[in-house]
Order: structure tokens, then sequence, then C-alpha cells
């Protein structure tokens, strides 16, 4: 297993699961194709109905077979085909959740706006999986900074930086805007995967996706500190994923904890890391002004963990980095 940890292979996952050791990963998550006819470059995303399951069957057994005894499972989907992945999984693993990520999207016709996919959770054997409780920041008015939500004559009991999150994820939106899509159909944000990869294994664990795509679960662990493992049919989506990894530094760490860090603040902590990151946040007394004031981070308390090799490939366009990797072989397949 060595030569695929922290890379990405093109190939099918298929046959490069087979190559992983049984009980060696510590968290997989797989988001595959929907089988709805999008246009991936090298795929075809509209299989019959029976083969579409049958291929799923056989990459969801080896995701398992892959998967420490203490380790997670996680598959993103739509509802319709979570169904069907969940009889699979039902018979090899203990569920644990279905996370409802809020994505609202047009309306079809004859049915209910669809306004969220499912991400399936289960864990190798629920006894010894590990997890963590994680949490997400208070949400604020925008102009006035008081909480949106009415807590009474609670708010002297808030938790400073937010709530315990829940299985319903609202504050994580789909990536829109061009200027950050890359050439995939299905792109996830890079703070979706921190969060799970944060609330389910350690730093150096080892994180697999069978259908990486243009590198957001690979880029997501490598910035909070996890080795990887990346595999993908389409060497354009390979190419690509290599190209974000190289630029991307180690650098959502606060302390010596690693943090999800989106824009221009936190999206997620581990609750059992709150403690050590409490020490470089100014928090408000008495503690009911949390209504009406923001914790801050103190000056100069995020690092930002630059890694020497990378700063001249950070000044690579991307055209001319896949260009040099081209003419010089660059070791794609396995």
């Amino acid at each position: 297993m060595k030569k695929y940890l922290n890379n990405i292979i093109q190939g099918d996952c298929l046959d490069l699961l087979k190559e992983i050791p049984d009980n060696s990963i510590d968290m997989t998550f797989a988001d595959p194709p929907f089988n709805l006819k999008k246009k991936y470059n090298g795929y075809k995303d509209s299989l019959e109905f029976q083969d579409y399951l049958n291929w799923c069957e056989k990459w969801i057994a080896e995701m398992v077979r892959v998967t420490k005894p203490t380790g997670s499972i996680f598959v993103h989907n739509i509802p319709k085909w979570l169904t069907y992945y969940a009889t699979f999984l039902n018979k090899l693993a203990d569920f644990k959740h279905w996370i409802s990520w809020d994505a609202p999207s047009g309306p079809m016709g004859k049915t209910l706006q669809p306004s969220h996919y499912g991400i399936l959770y289960y864990a190798k054997d629920v006894s010894q999986n590990k997890f963590y409780e994680i949490r997400y920041p208070h949400k604020r008015c925008r102009k006035c900074v008081y909480l949106l939500k009415d807590y009474g004559g609670k708010k002297a009991g808030l938790h400073p930086f937010g709530p315990l999150v829940s299985d319903v994820w609202t504050d994580i939106h789909r990536i829109k805007h061009n200027k950050y899509r890359d050439e995939h159909p299905c792109q996830l944000p890079i703070h979706l995967l921190e969060r799970i990869i944060l609330m389910s294994t350690d730093e150096d664990d080892i994180v697999l996706d069978p259908f990486v795509g243009t590198g957001t679960t690979v880029v997501a662990a490598k910035r909070i500190g996890r080795s990887y493992i990346g595999f993908d049919i389409d060497e354009k989506y390979v190419k690509n994923a290599q190209f974000k990894l190289l630029r991307e530094n180690s650098n959502s760490k606060i302390g010596n904890i690693w943090v999800s860090w989106f824009l221009d603040g936190l999206t997620t902590i581990r609750d059992k890391d709150w403690e050590e990151l409490s020490q470089h946040y100014f928090i408000p007394e008495p503690r009911n002004k949390i209504d009406h004031t923001s914790i801050r981070l103190r000056e100069g308390k995020r690092n930002c963990l630059e890694a020497k090799d990378n700063l001249s490939i950070r000044k690579i366009p991307r055209q001319v980095f896949l260009q040099k990797m081209n003419s010089s072989g660059w070791p794609l397949k396995s």
C-alpha cells in the first residue's frame, strides 16, 4: 500500500481497491456518479438500473473491507440511491447516521422540491468506532451580530464557540460561483469534507476516496494533517487533483489544533479541543454577552504552515503545470 499513500492514482477503483489490505484505512468516503447522465470525462453516467446497483454493491463491499474496525464509512449521493446503498451496508457495517446536507435545487415538477443530499455514515464496528463530537459557530445577524436564535434566559449557559453539530447540516453551502468551481459536475465544498474527517479521524490517520474527482477529499485531508489515498478513472481529473494537492499546504491549524477554516472564520472544531483552543480567543464576560458579542481570535494565533517546496509550484499557472506533467511522464497510473 505504500505506493498509494499520499498519492492519487488513475484507474478503475474496483481494481485499485483490491490492492489495499484488509482493515488498513481509518476513514473511507465515496461520492460516486449519480447515474443521472451527468457529463463526466471518463465515465458513462447512464448505466441500466440493475447494472448500476450491481456495480455499487461491489465498491461498497471493498470500502468496508479496507476500513479498520475503528473506522468509518461515508457515502454521499441523492436519497434515491442512498436507500439502496443502505441495504448493502446494513449487511456489512453498523448504521450510525443519515446526515442531511441542505442543498436546495430547482423544482422538478410533480414532486416535492429536492432540498438536500444525503451522507450515509456507517461504522465498521460501532463498539470500536472512533468518533468526536463537533461544533460549528453560532449563527448571527450579519449587520447587528446578535444571535439569530432566541435562547431566552439560557444565554449564560451557551458554549462560547457554538452548538454541537446535529445530523442536519445547513451551514455549509454548495459551490455555485464559477470562480470556485473545477471542471467536475459534482464538486463538493472542502469544508464539508474537513468536517467529516475531523469527527472521525485523528492526525496522520489515512483517508481513502475511490472517486476522488478533482481532489476535494484528499486536499481536505492534507489541509488538516491526515494521510490520504485517492483513486479516479479519469486522467484529466487526476491531473487537476494532483495540481491542487501540490499547491496546498497543511495550514488549518490554531496552536496545535487542526480545525476547519473557510474564508475568514472557523466552520468546525472538535468539542474535545475547545479547552486548548479557547486560550487563543477573546471571550466576552459575563457569558451572556455572547448574545451580542462574537468571540475573537487573538492576533497571529492562526498558524499558516508554509511548505517551502510548494512555494514555487503555487506560482505556476494550471495549464503550464499540466503541460509539464504531460511532457515529464507524470506517474498517473499504478
